[in-house]
């Protein structure tokens, strides 16, 4: 009998992975009430998604009459913890899950877990690509599954799932805050402040971040920056067996991946293999160079063949809304960063780059600091146009325009549209145009794959 056979969830929010968790749990017996704070007028299309169960829907706000006798609340994703219903199924002993735990805890194959401030969907995407490089010969009959907070909820793939398949995972903040189960290779790729105005401190933005390792045991593996100082805190909470990156070779014989020379390298069981030269790799930037690394040192920790590993690095070529090329107009190259949703996103974003740069920032704030992008961007940003909520926020971080200093032009727009007709009217033959907002796209879209959507749509229509 199913574990969920006559239990009735209360399930927050109906967002992709409320929806998908909701599907799961009905199908496995449970009875389902999907709570949504959206009127119902706002959520026709979302309840066709799920027409053809039985789920009671209860819309325009959160009562915490639905908790009665009730076995368990989910949270999608975006729902915060201090939200009262949340708050009241806490003090009447009612356990909190999401789909990400509710997956890790019923998965039949492996499972790698990847999580950090920035970087962990390049990450989880190349670590899958390697995967079934390396499956495509050594399990051709066996599949790779690669989901979570990517896009893709895991939960929806379970019960297609056998037990010599591989599932790569990506893990949010907002996942792991409430998580009490750890996947067998857990990656910690940095941490910078992020989702603060979810979180409230680093201290607690980081320790939501460490449940990644908390509940693993001495046969499973943790793949840690060694150069974030942030992560290096977390080496104590290790169980098992550790494997490092970064960028210069480490000080002992420890296993690790780093760079060296144009090359990368692992470093396992004592022994040294060079994997690739970095001109054959296609992602821009440093912070690239560390996200090949750790996938280096994942492929390793889940013994990939080093020709795999290879294989997958050269095929692959980044995913949307992460430094993707759009098009040349106007003698310049327009990328689409809309993934930067935190300031420290758009700075490695910018370092990527020796080209005169015109920059579009904005959306809304996180609660995080501006100072850090602010002094690059007067350092490497020829223009910077500014759009949405946090205008003011950026143009006050930066200061004034001085002649013959960068930026040498700030403009402020409404929304997305207007700051790309601005950026077409700046451009010169040799510059660069990222739109790299370091904000998040809450004000004007749904999330920051529309935004880009909409940009590289924008950016299209220039004639």
């Amino acid at each position: 009998m199913s574990r969920w056979e006559g239990k009735q969830i209360v399930m927050i929010g109906a967002a992709r992975q409320g929806l998908a968790l909701s599907r799961y749990l009905v199908e496995h017996g449970a009875t389902v009430i999907l709570n949504d704070h959206r009127p119902e007028e706002a959520l026709v299309e979302v309840r066709q998604e799920l027409a053809d169960l039985d789920i009671t829907w209860v819309t325009g706000d959160h009562p915490v009459e639905i908790l009665a006798g009730v076995d368990m609340v989910c949270l999608s994703g975006g729902v915060p913890l201090d939200l009262p219903l949340v708050q009241e199924a806490k003090r009447l002993g009612i356990p909190l899950s999401n789909d990400s735990q509710i997956f890790l805890e019923a998965a039949p194959c492996p499972v790698i877990g990847i999580t950090g401030s920035a970087g962990k969907t390049t990450t989880t995407a190349l670590v899958g690509e390697i995967a079934r490089q390396h499956f495509a010969v050594r399990k051709p009959n066996h599949n790779v599954w690669v989901g979570g907070n990517i896009g893709n909820p895991l939960i929806q793939n379970l019960d297609k799932m056998q037990e010599d398949d591989l599932a790569v995972m990506e893990l949010s903040s907002f996942q792991l805050e409430i998580m009490t189960v750890s996947p067998y290779i857990a990656a910690i790729l940095n941490l910078t402040p992020n989702h603060l105005d979810r979180h409230k401190t680093m201290s607690n933005y980081i320790s939501a971040k460490s449940h990644i390792l908390t509940q693993q045991t001495p046969d499973d593996i943790a793949v840690l920056n060694r150069d974030d100082p942030l992560v290096r805190e977390l080496f104590a909470e290790v169980k098992g067996r550790q494997i490092t990156f970064g960028l210069n070779p480490p000080f002992n014989k420890q296993d690790a991946t780093y760079y060296k020379r144009g090359k990368l390298y692992l470093q396992a069981s004592g022994q040294v293999a060079k994997i690739i030269k970095t001109d054959l790799v296609n992602l821009r930037g440093t912070h690239n160079l560390y996200n090949i690394m750790a996938a280096i040192a994942i492929s390793a920790a889940a013994t990939f063949s080093l020709q795999a590993i290879y294989n997958g690095i050269v095929a692959f070529e980044g995913i949307p809304h992460r430094l993707e090329f759009i098009r040349s107009w106007g003698g310049a190259d327009w990328y689409n960063d809309s993934i930067a949703t935190a300031p420290e996103r758009a700075i490695a974003a910018i370092e990527s780059f020796d080209e005169p740069v015109v920059l579009l920032a904005g959306g809304r704030d996180k609660d995080l600091p501006w100072d850090k992008l602010a002094a690059l961007i007067r350092q490497k940003v020829d223009h910077l146009i500014l759009f949405g909520e946090a205008v003011d926020l950026i143009r006050d971080a930066v200061g004034e325009t001085t002649p013959e200093l960068r930026p040498f032009t700030i403009d402020q727009c409404v929304g997305v549209e207007e700051a790309v007709r601005a950026a077409a009217e700046k451009v010169e033959p040799g510059d660069v145009v990222l739109f790299s907002p370091g904000g998040t796209s809450f004000d004007e879209f749904i999330d920051f794959e529309e935004r880009g959507r909409r940009f590289r749509q924008w950016v299209m229509e220039l004639t």
